[in-house]
C-alpha cells in the first residue's frame, strides 16, 4: 500500500486517509497512523473519527492505534467521540476504559462526556441505566450542575421517556435550582407525546415559582397544538402571543409556516410566509426548509423548487436540510434524475451529501426496481465519502428479494456480512429471512456462514443447530 504524501488536512486528503484506514489491516493500519508525514492533530483526528463514524469498529480501532503514536496524544473531544461510538456498539466495556483513560490523564471526563454516556444508554433503551449514570457524576470527579441537570432532562425527553424525566425533575429541581431551560425542556417533552394539557400546567407551576415564560417556552407550546393536530388552538395561542406584545421571531413565523403546511393548508402558510416579512421579520434558512418541505408533501415538488430557487436568488445558503427536503421531494414524485442533480449540486455549496439523502436515493432507486442503480449508489458511499449506517443495510437487504433471484440472495448475505463486521445488528428478521433465501437457493455452504455469524452476534435462532 502506497504511503500517502505529506497530508495538509484539506478535505480530499480526509477522505484519501480515511479509505486508507478503512483498507487496511491491524499491521499496516499501524504503519499508515505512525507515518511521520502525517501532521495529527485533534481536528483531524475528530474529523476521521467522524468519517470513520458507521464503521465502529474500525474508528476504534484507529482510535486505539493512535493512541500509541510517538508523538500525538488524544485530546478530550476524540475520547469524546471514541466513548460515543463505543456506545453505539454497546460495547460498555470499552466506554468505561475509555471514561478511566480519560480521568487518568486528567482531560476529563467532563459534562459533554456525560451527556454522550447518558443518551446512549437511553436510546439502547436503558433510561434507568442512564439516570444512575447521571447521579454518579461527581464520583468520576465531574460534579452535577444545572447544566448536566438540564441536559440528562434533555436526553430522557427527547427519547420521549417524559414520565422519567419528569419524575427526576420533581425530585431534583429544588437541588439544582432549576431555571426556565429546565421547564422549557420537560414541557418540550409533554408536546412531544402530544399532552399540551400538561404542557400547560408546567407553565401554571413555572410562574407560580416566580420564573417568567420565555419566547422559547410559547414557541414550544404553539408546536405542540400543532404537532397535537389542534390547529385552532395554535391559531389562537398565536393571536394571544401578539395581543400580550410577544416579541415574535422567525422560530414562531416557521412554526406556523410548518404546522399549517402539514395538515395541507398551504395557502395559510404561504400567506404566513409573505406576511412575516411586512412584519420586519427576514425568513430563516429553517423558513425556507420548512416551506419547502410542505409544499412537497402537500402541494407539488414544482413549486418547491420555484421556492428553493427564489431562496438562492436572495442569497441565501441551502443546507444540508434543505437539499434533503428537496432531493426526497423529487424521489417520492419519481424524478430521479433531477434528484441526483441536486445531489451534485450540494457539492458545488460545500454541502456533502449526508447518509438520510444517499438512504432515501438508494431506497426510490429500490422501489422503482432500479436495483443496480440502487447499489451503484451504494458503491460510492462505500469509498468512504459517507459510510452507509444501519438503515442502508435494510433497505438494501430488502430490496434484495424483490427479484428472486439466486445472485441477489449472495449479495444480501455479502451485506449482511458487512454490516454485522461495521457493528451493526441485524434484526433476527434479517437474519432468518438471508438464511432462507440462501437455502432456497442451494447456498447450503454461505448460509452455514451466516448461521455461525448470527450464533456469534447472540442472535441465534432456536430451532437451528449447527
Amino acid at each position: 500500500m502506497s504511503q500517502p504524501h505529506h497530508l495538509n488536512p484539506t478535505a480530499a486528503s480526509r477522505l484519501l486517509l480515511a479509505n486508507l484506514i478503512l483498507q487496511s489491516d491491524p499491521q499496516t493500519l499501524t504503519q499508515i497512523l505512525h507515518n511521520p508525514k502525517i501532521e495529527w492533530t485533534a481536528d483531524l483526528v475528530d474529523k476521521t473519527l467522524k468519517r470513520l463514524w458507521n464503521h465502529g469498529p474500525k474508528a476504534i480501532q484507529f482510535f486505539k492505534v493512535l493512541d500509541h503514536h510517538p508523538s500525538y496524544t488524544h485530546s478530550c473531544s476524540s475520547f469524546d467521540h471514541a466513548i460515543d461510538i463505543a456506545g453505539r456498539l454497546r460495547d460498555y466495556k470499552a466506554l468505561w476504559t475509555l471514561v478511566s483513560r480519560m480521568r487518568a490523564r486528567r482531560l476529563g471526563p467532563g459534562p459533554r462526556t456525560f451527556a454522550i454516556i447518558t443518551e446512549r444508554y437511553v436510546a439502547a433503551g436503558k433510561p434507568d441505566r442512564a439516570v444512575k449514570v447521571f447521579l454518579s457524576m461527581h464520583e468520576h470527579g465531574c460534579p452535577q450542575d444545572l447544566n448536566s441537570f438540564n441536559t440528562i432532562l434533555d436526553v430522557l425527553c427527547k427519547a420521549k421517556r417524559v414520565e422519567k424525566a419528569y419524575n427526576l425533575f420533581k425530585v431534583f429541581r429544588g437541588k439544582f435550582k432549576a431555571d426556565c431551560i429546565s421547564y422549557n425542556i420537560i414541557a418540550n417533552g409533554w408536546c412531544l407525546i402530544k399532552r399540551t394539557p400538561k404542557a400547560l400546567e408546567l407553565l401554571g407551576e413555572m410562574v407560580e415559582r416566580g420564573l417568567d415564560p420565555s419566547l422559547t417556552t410559547f414557541n414550544i407550546m404553539l408546536k405542540g397544538y400543532f404537532r397535537a393536530g389542534q390547529i385552532k388552538e395554535a391559531w389562537e395561542f398565536f393571536l394571544q402571543m401578539k395581543k400580550r406584545k410577544c416579541e415574535i421571531d422567525v422560530v414562531t413565523y416557521t412554526t406556523l409556516v410548518h404546522g399549517f403546511g402539514v395538515v395541507g393548508e398551504i395557502k395559510k402558510a404561504r400567506k404566513v410566509f409573505d406576511e412575516m416579512v411586512g412584519e420586519g421579520v427576514l425568513p430563516s434558512v429553517a423558513t425556507y426548509n420548512a416551506l419547502i418541505q410542505v409544499l412537497c408533501k402537500k402541494d407539488s415538488v414544482e413549486n418547491a423548487v420555484l421556492v428553493f430557487e427564489e431562496m438562492m436568488s436572495k442569497g441565501y445558503v441551502p443546507n444540508v436540510t434543505t437539499y434533503s427536503v428537496l432531493i426526497r421531494g423529487l424521489c417520492h414524485a419519481g424524478n430521479m434524475e433531477r434528484a441526483m442533480e441536486y445531489m451534485e449540486r450540494m457539492k458545488d455549496d460545500e454541502c456533502e451529501p449526508n447518509v438520510q439523502i444517499y438512504n432515501v436515493v438508494i431506497r426510490y432507486f429500490c422501489d422503482a426496481g432500479e436495483i443496480e442503480k440502487g447499489l451503484s449508489v451504494f458503491e460510492k458511499m462505500g469509498g468512504g465519502i459517507c459510510l452507509p449506517n444501519l438503515d442502508t443495510y435494510n433497505v438494501l437487504i430488502s430490496a434484495m428479494f424483490v427479484r428472486k433471484k439466486p445472485e441477489d440472495l449472495l449479495v444480501a448475505g455479502k451485506l449482511l456480512i458487512e454490516m454485522v463486521n461495521r457493528g451493526f445488528l441485524p434484526r433476527r428478521f434479517t437474519f432468518n429471512r438471508v438464511l432462507d433465501g440462501l437455502l432456497l437457493t442451494g447456498n447450503q455452504a454461505f448460509a452455514k456462514e451466516i448461521l455461525r455469524l448470527q450464533s456469534r452476534c447472540g442472535r441465534l435462532p432456536r430451532q437451528v443447530k449447527l
